[in-house]
């Protein structure tokens, strides 16, 4: 096995302490160490070798790390071989050179995937910012008022934080989001604009109505004023919103003016209650010996006379509480109508016309029936079963309306 020759196998020292270097072709002079031993200024000349020999092996690291763009490295590795060929040292400088050949071949082999890898990147930035122009289009046509200006303000970040493309796609991209952002920014101030003209004419119409509230808070024309504050409050709700904390500022100040005036209402209604409770105890009393006294209805022109001589005591009786009015007018008027009900039955019954109506009915239907029962004979004769069952169905119908009509005839005729 041939050994490889070290550092001094590359150089000589003359007699004058001048030290030469050994080259392929040649030999040129490094230096001189007068007043030293030959193996000794050999030494000095040699370490400088061994420094040159570990600048190539940390420069190889670094490109093979990738800690070095592909510019620099070429750089890096031109400027070391020329320092190394030109170098003040002794050993196989041209052999330590050749050593960073294969870094350029590397170096060439990272441009290349750093190209392919930035195109890589380019073409996905490219894809995930048309999707954003997308979304910003969305945004920009959309009305989503409260949160499209931070969805914008999260998009702008992500933009700003992908590769850039080539300048003209990437200024062209830029153009369609900028457009987008710009049209939702004109859209919103134009919405909240029109908002602002729209809260500002709610806010005077709901003021205008405190202010007839107040003008109406005084009042003791319960029902009438009562009446006002509910077409105030319906105007109000038409009126639209005003803002919300404007809003809830007006809508205190109608809701204490609205809410004393009911207030006093109330308590004016509950007083009265109370002085009109004895007055529900008699009226009460009055309906329940009425009731007794004329219901059931069976002689419709006396029970005509109790009925006036109970409504004029009734009536001198005074108001009764509001929460009870509805139910003592339903009783009155549940026994006038009974009286009224008596007597159209009692004029149906003596009716000459209507009688003669009830037993034309009688006959007519008597005739149909005696007419299908007859028929009803025939058929079982010839023992047709299907007339035999349409006949009996329509003789059963007949039937039930003929009872009808002879206890209407018989109430009639009692």
């Amino acid at each position: 096995m041939t050994e490889t020759p070290g550092p001094s196998s590359f150089g000589r020292v003359a007699e004058d302490g001048t030290v030469f270097v050994l080259t392929q072709d040649s030999e040129r002079a490094v230096g001189q160490v007068p007043d030293s031993a030959p193996e000794d200024a050999l030494a000095f000349f040699e370490r400088r070798y061994e420094a040159l020999g570990v600048d190539v092996d940390l420069l190889g690291s670094r490109i093979v790390n990738g800690a070095l763009g592909s510019d620099e490295a070429r750089k890096a590795v031109a400027s070391l071989k020329k320092s190394i060929l030109e170098a003040n040292a002794v050993g196989d400088l041209e052999g330590l050179a050749a050593k960073l050949d294969p870094l350029t071949e590397l170096i060439d082999a990272q441009a290349d995937r750093r190209r392919e890898e930035k195109a890589k990147a380019q073409e996905a930035a490219k894809a995930r910012k048309e999707e954003m122009i997308a979304a910003a289009e969305v945004l920009a046509e959309g009305s989503d008022w409260g949160s499209g200006v931070q969805k914008f303000r999260d998009l702008l970040d992500e933009w700003k934080a992908l590769p850039r493309l080539d300048r003209t796609s990437d200024d062209d991209l830029w153009h369609r989001f900028s457009t987008a952002r710009t049209t939702y920014t004109r859209r919103r101030k134009a919405h909240f604009a029109e908002v602002n003209v729209r809260q500002e004419a709610s806010k005077e119409v709901k003021e205008g109505l405190i202010k007839e509230a107040e003008a109406l808070a005084e009042s003791s024309d319960w029902g009438a004023t009562a009446g006002a504050f509910r077409d105030l409050m319906t105007r109000w709700k038409a009126a639209g919103g005003a803002g919300r904390q404007v809003d809830d500022q007006l809508w205190t100040r109608f809701r204490e003016i609205q809410d004393n005036f009911f207030n006093r209402r109330t308590q004016v209604f509950s007083a009265q209650d109370e002085e009109y409770q004895g007055n529900l105890t008699a009226k009460r009393e009055l309906l329940d010996k009425a009731e007794a006294e004329i219901l059931p209805v069976k002689d419709v022109p006396a029970a005509r006379a109790k009925f006036r001589e109970f409504l004029s005591t009734f009536n001198g009786l005074g108001r009764v509480p509001g929460a009870e009015v509805r139910a003592v007018e339903s009783r009155v008027r549940a026994l006038e109508s009974a009286i009224e009900d008596a007597d159209r039955r009692e004029w149906a019954r003596t009716d000459p016309e209507t009688r003669s109506r009830a037993q034309d009915t009688v006959n007519l239907f008597s005739s149909q029936v005696v007419r299908l029962q007859d028929q009803l004979t025939k058929a079982e004769e010839k023992g047709d079963k299907s007339q035999i069952s349409k006949i009996t169905s329509s003789l059963a119908t007949y039937q039930v309306w003929l009872d009808q009509a002879q206890k209407t005839l018989d109430e009639l005729n009692a």
